[in-house]
């Protein structure tokens, strides 16, 4: 018989493996934070929090929580509500009017007006901007024109069905000119005092229009050992963690006396990503292989403890523009060989050691993103194809993917609010080049009728007809498979019971915070 790894006795290590280091790291501790400080942990760090340089998750959770935007897409529905705004007014199909609360002020007490957005907006659309969203707003807006002392009008470059999304970017004052990054005067819920590579702390913004927070300050620590992370919640020298947790570490723990974990739906997907210009991967019998060789329920139940959803693409099933009607890969390895065997992949020597073929599969050096990796190898690994699993620091991993040196590799999206990010990941213009080296479609796919249809659902305002475009979309690339979309997995907070009020959101914000209490 072949000799291959066994998923399932993977799977049964790495789940006993996770409880002994559970158990090493709930020591009780018998610390306690300060009364009017709520101290959330994240698992990477936070280098800015202004929103025109939030270079990754971090700074976008830090930049969302002291710059407030004039929508915000922070609900459960995932539909923009009105923040600093209050209204935006369709003109035509290329002007909107936007007018600002009367109460809407900046922390320092002054008022958020009409030459504070325009100027906020005219940072990122100069020609000159070196802020990372400098591309994406210039290619949708043409200029902001202030029309009032609370009215501003966007003109924009074509019709654009994602303007409401598009207006939460945190506004600035721009009273003494631009800003320079780092002393930028927002009008977020919180304000930041001090910022350094371990923590940042943050005081409650009295001017806030949604009114000021309810803990009077808030430290996020950046920490990033997990063992670390889990003792400090059960020790008492952290309030509150939100996806900073392994999953397979919370049964461990579910039951001490001082900790408490909940638990809801997420707009993020985890997927195996494939190199589509991989002379092997190019062949979309392959590809479908690949997925249909993946036993996603068994990796959920071992190494999520059941907290993700199946994935059957870009958006998940709670969104407004979903598709549950695309082609599915449900666990089939007798199917995921014969397609296989049709392109010319066959198995050379029966029940013999050699494989059909065999892929790198590359991943960040976290811990536990190995230890899924290594499970999916070895499901792989039982219908012929041989995968090395490669883990590097994350710089280097993505910096790879980025110039397309993988063949397999896996990742999590940002927030899919917008089903416009169907554009964004998987239009052929999104493919890395030297004139967009950070395009975000990095498995290089390319389907002209994906193409025709992202560009037309940007620019469809209908919602009913957006809706039909993007279930196409969906159709489309489910069946060509660029990636394998796995999961969805569940935004998990595990936090001291002390902590009250805190509200979770799909798109993995720490607006909750707002709200939060220290019982």
């Amino acid at each position: 018989m072949r000799s291959r790894p066994n998923a399932n006795t993977l799977l049964a290590t790495f789940a006993l493996g996770a409880l002994a280091i559970g158990a090493v790291a709930c020591r009780p501790r018998d610390r306690r934070t300060p009364d009017d400080r709520l101290v959330v942990v994240l698992d990477g760090v936070s280098t800015s929090a202004d929103p025109r340089y939030a270079l990754n998750s971090y700074d976008a959770k830090l930049s969302k929580l002291v710059c407030a935007g004039l929508t915000a897409v922070d609900t459960m529905t995932l539909e923009p509500r009105m923040e600093l705004a209050s209204s935006v007014t369709l003109v035509d199909e290329r002007t909107w009017d936007v007018t600002l609360r009367p109460d809407a002020k900046f922390s320092d007490g002054s008022p958020v007006t009409a030459d504070d957005v325009a100027g906020t907006y005219a940072t990122l659309l100069a020609e000159d901007s070196d802020s990372l969203f400098h591309k994406g707003y210039a290619e949708r807006i043409a200029r902001v024109e202030v029309r009032g002392p609370r009215e501003v009008r966007f003109h924009l470059r074509a019709p654009l069905a994602t303007f409401l999304s598009d207006l939460d970017f945190g506004i600035f004052s721009t009273a003494r000119g631009a800003p320079r990054s780092g002393e930028v005067v927002c009008a977020g819920p919180y304000v930041l005092r001090a910022l350094t590579s371990r923590h940042a702390l943050l005081d409650a913004n009295p001017h806030y229009v949604g009114g000021p927070p309810k803990m009077p300050r808030l430290e996020l620590r950046f920490v990033k050992d997990a063992s670390a992370r889990l003792l400090m919640l059960v020790g008492g020298s952290a309030d509150l963690a939100q996806n900073a947790v392994r999953l397979d570490l919370l049964e461990d723990v579910k039951d001490r006396r001082r900790v408490r974990i909940a638990s809801g739906p997420s707009v993020l997907l985890t997927y195996l990503m494939m190199n589509n210009d991989d002379p092997v991967l190019r062949d979309v019998r392959v590809r479908r292989a690949i997925a249909l060789a993946i036993d996603r329920p068994s990796i959920i139940a071992a190494k999520y403890g059941g907290r993700a959803q199946l994935a059957t693409g870009l958006i998940a099933p709670l969104h407004w523009a979903y598709n549950p009607n695309v082609t599915r890969y449900d666990h089939d390895r007798e199917r995921a060989k014969r397609l296989l065997d049709e392109a010319g992949l066959r198995d050379p020597d029966g029940d013999g050691p050699r494989p059909r073929l065999s892929l790198v599969y590359k991943t960040s050096s976290d811990a536990f993103r190995v230890s899924v990796a290594r499970v999916i190898a070895a499901q792989l690994a039982e219908v012929g194809i041989d995968v090395e699993v490669r883990s590097f620091e994350f710089a280097t991993f993505f910096g790879d993917v980025k110039k397309g040196l993988y063949q397999l590799a896996s990742m999590q999206t940002a927030d899919v609010s917008e089903p416009d990010l169907y554009f964004t990941y998987f239009h052929s213009s999104w493919i890395p080049s030297a004139k967009n080296p950070d395009g975000y479609n990095r498995w290089r796919y390319r389907n002209p009728e994906v193409d025709r249809l992202t560009e037309a659902g940007r620019r469809e305002l209908d919602r009913d007809k957006r809706k039909a475009i993007y279930a196409r979309v969906q159709e489309l690339v489910a069946a060509d498979v660029p990636v394998v979309p796995l999961w969805h997995e569940d935004n998990v907070v595990v936090s001291n019971v002390d902590v009250a009020g805190y509200e979770i959101t799909p798109n993995a914000r720490l607006v909750g915070i707002r709200h939060a209490t220290k019982e």
